[in-house]
């Protein structure tokens, strides 16, 4: 599989509002974009440090899988997105390898992202989100 860098890290948040000072005060980066990802349950807010980004993800409905994550986890880190050529072939690929996928195929994400997830029960505990433009 052909990784060209580290897309976004993604932190699940109780509240984007309550991170916004934090983020553009304290380190100095600007919110770039904020968008709601409605079939996800989940609002999005973006920054970006090179050619990575960090997304903060907060649950719009407590059913969401955010909000789960933190009723579980507590807030922070939850996944990695690794930017890839095709997220199909790189699916096939690592599921050829013994990878458990969550997503068979492809779906849309935030920024018009084409995005899929490989379970972390075989991704040594780490939610890994492959994506591509």
């Amino acid at each position: 599989m052909e990784i060209s860098h580290i897309e976004h890290l993604g932190i699940a948040v109780k509240s984007i509002e309550d991170q916004l000072p934090y983020y553009e005060e304290v380190l100095g980066v600007k919110c770039y974009n904020i968008e709601v990802v409605a079939d996800q349950k989940v609002k999005t807010a973006f920054f970006r440090i090179g050619q990575t980004k960090i997304e903060l993800l907060e649950p719009t409905s407590e059913d969401s899988t955010i909000a789960r994550f933190i009723e579980k986890r507590g807030e922070g880190i939850h996944h990695i997105a690794f930017a890839v050529p095709d997220v199909q072939n790189a699916l096939a690929e690592v599921e050829s390898k013994g990878v458990q996928l969550i997503d068979k195929s492809p779906r849309g994400g935030a920024e018009g992202l084409s995005i899929a997830f490989l379970h972390p029960k075989s991704t040594h505990g780490v939610l890994t989100e492959l994506c591509m433009d």
